[in-house]
């Protein structure tokens, strides 16, 4: 199993914040193209591919995922030669300060720090989070000439690579949503029924941005969005706000932030998913969001669902994942596409 986990390790580890994904592309695309009868990169960069199967399809599916990971982005260099920076999506500013990163293309390493060290702060503002704009990033530079060598105002900042597989459990930076990237090529390197169009979409994580492109020009009767959900299993959560839970199968939801799903599509995956003995779980809340919210409404409406895979620490410096959901959500989303196509 840890030889399959080997082309995940190269996408997680890999960087591609928002707007900068053009390494995990150069990725995806080395592995489908021998695959697919045709494929192409578009204006913002998604990678668009159809891929033949043994018949036509009766409804023109389009199965997607997104490229792009959550991290940071040099906005000013100080004086000092300290890193000013922003977010590129929404991290909690709780689960970055004291982490390691790596800044640009020359992968600078560095560390996030506060402006005001602990030992300087009053007893009220310990009880404080301390925001992103009152933070940092330590290149180990004597002053702004020298770090300017290094670094520069809009260079991405990103989490170190840091995939581990041990216990059936998958640790790692970016799963969200290199684990749907690794689904789709899986799914495109195998013989398929039908007719299918895959999308590997850019800057989900600052609006579902590549998703609205991407789908308007595809023009698909429906979708499946493959994605990495938020896992609150842990202790101290009550069950209902646990969304999903490891080990415990695909995801799906029938509504969440961004999107009301296709009730056929809903019912079709737990019909599925009882007839061929897949795991699979519904969302306890309506939370989260994902690229279905721009799909669905491209054109005149694409039939919508997303199966995703449960995945604890979503936008932090690692995640985790269970092995064995990797495989149900593959399966599911096999026989799901095969029996939306045969329509």
């Amino acid at each position: 199993m840890a030889d399959d986990l080997s082309l995940l390790q190269r996408l997680c580890d890999t960087s591609g914040v928002s707007g900068d994904e053009a390494s995990v592309r150069e990725i995806i695309l080395s592995e489908i193209s021998p695959f697919v009868a045709d494929v192409k990169v578009d204006a913002l960069g998604n990678i668009i591919a159809f891929k033949k199967g043994a018949k036509r399809a009766g409804k023109k599916l389009m199965v997607s995922a997104h490229m792009d990971e959550v991290g940071f982005i040099v906005t000013h260099v100080t004086d000092e030669g300290l890193l000013k920076f922003a977010p590129v999506g929404g991290i909690d500013a709780n689960a970055v300060c004291g982490k390691p990163v790596t800044v640009g293309k020359k992968a600078v390493a560095g560390v996030i720090g506060v402006d005001k060290p602990v030992h300087l702060l009053k007893a009220e503002e310990r009880q404080k989070s301390v925001a992103i704009a009152d933070m940092h990033i330590d290149i180990g530079a004597k002053d702004k000439g020298q770090a300017l060598e290094h670094v520069m105002p809009g260079d991405r900042v990103r989490f170190p690579a840091n995939f581990k597989f041990e216990n059936g459990m998958v640790k790692a930076k970016a799963l969200d949503d290199r684990v749907g990237c690794f689904v789709l090529i899986s799914l495109i390197k195998r013989e398929l029924p039908f007719d299918m169009y895959f999308s590997f979409v850019v800057q989900e994580e600052v609006g579902l941005r590549g998703a609205k492109v991407a789908a308007f020009g595809i023009d698909p009767d429906a979708a499946i969005v493959v994605e990495a959900t938020t896992a609150a299993d842990i202790k101290g959560v009550v069950p209902e706000k646990q969304v999903c839970r490891l080990s415990n199968g695909a995801v799906i939801a029938i509504m969440d932030k961004h999107t009301i799903y296709d009730r056929g599509l809903y019912d079709l995956a737990l019909k599925l998913a009882k007839e061929n003995d897949i795991k699979v779980q519904v969302k306890s809340m309506v939370a989260g969001g994902n690229d279905a919210g721009a799909i669905h409404q491209s054109r005149a409406g694409v039939r919508t669902i997303a199966v995703s895979l449960p995945c604890r620490y979503l936008h932090t410096a690692c995640g985790m994942i269970c092995a064995d959901d990797i495989w149900e959500t593959q399966k599911l989303v096999e026989k799901l596409a095969e029996k939306i196509c045969d329509a």
